[in-house]
């Protein structure tokens, strides 16, 4: 920095002046003026190179750790501390999460309804336990939104809804559809994930005034919500992904025919004995009757 000051104004002034102004001796000066850079900051210059052509054939998402690696592929000698001192000098870094910045609305997220299934998905009884999420299905008129509500008892699908729209209407529709078919005698735990279908005051308050009990996941575990994920998963891979639909309505035909032709009446599960939940649910009625 002294030198490069003393070169600025050397027109001005004489450099052994400049030099004893700035405590500088003028062979050093000298041999600066010769060979201004040094070897090291010569092979910062070479290696800064290499390390931004290594990161724009990341597509700008690798890091100082992943370049490491990349110069040492390259034959370069060179630590991650160094790396990654070069890469702050140009203000390059690595392609981080999505994560929102906590401000001054940070902190602890706020819980609309605490886990009160705690992934207990075997229960003794129906209309004990409900789940409920949403899933999507493509079709060439665009996305077709699928909500459905299912008993842990038997697996059964005792409600769904489909739409064209993402609301909390959807998820009601298939609550109320549930309901309209079980009408429960006591409370029923009704589990979802933290989506904002289900946080909202139309939902939350829906299932207070139907001695419905609110429970949902904890933020970012869709295993707290395993059983409707099982059950997407086998939509998807039993029926949508066979098909190719070209209207929202060809997908809700399918996706019909699946649920109540399919998959309550006939499909047989684990969980259910190795049978359907129709079939299931029926054998725990007759047994009840028969005691």
């Amino acid at each position: 920095m002294r030198y490069a000051f003393i070169k600025a104004h050397e027109g001005q002034y004489s450099v052994r002046r400049m030099c004893k102004v700035m405590q500088v001796h003028p062979s050093g000066y000298y041999a600066w003026k010769a060979e201004p850079q040094s070897a090291r900051a010569k092979d910062d210059q070479r290696l800064t190179g290499l390390l931004k052509q290594a990161w724009l054939e990341s597509g700008g998402v690798y890091g100082y750790r992943k370049l490491t690696l990349d110069m040492r592929d390259l034959g370069e000698r060179c630590d991650k501390h160094r790396v990654a001192r070069l890469l702050k000098i140009e203000g390059l870094r690595s392609q981080t999460g999505y994560r929102r910045r906590p401000g001054m609305r940070g902190g602890k997220p706020a819980v609309v309804a605490p886990n009160h299934l705690q992934r207990r998905f075997t229960v003794a009884q129906p209309n004990q336990s409900w789940v409920t999420d949403i899933t999507y299905i493509r079709t060439h008129e665009g996305w077709l939104y699928l909500a459905v509500v299912v008993d842990l008892f038997s697996r059964q699908v005792v409600g769904w809804s489909m739409g064209s729209r993402i609301d909390t209407s959807l998820v009601l529709d298939a609550l109320l559809m549930a309901l309209w078919r079980r009408q429960p005698r006591d409370a029923v735990t009704v589990h979802s994930d933290q989506g904002c279908q289900f946080k909202g005051h139309e939902w939350q308050t829906f299932l207070r005034d139907h001695n419905l009990v609110s429970s949902m996941s904890r933020r970012g575990n869709c295993h707290d919500n395993a059983v409707a994920e099982s059950f997407f998963q086998l939509l998807k891979r039993e029926r949508i992904r066979r098909q190719v639909y070209a209207t929202r309505n060809d997908a809700r035909a399918d996706v019909f025919n699946y649920i109540e032709m399919f998959y309550n009446p006939k499909r047989r599960h684990g969980t259910a004995g190795d049978t359907s939940p129709v079939e299931f649910e029926r054998r725990h009625s007759q047994r009840l009757t028969g005691v």
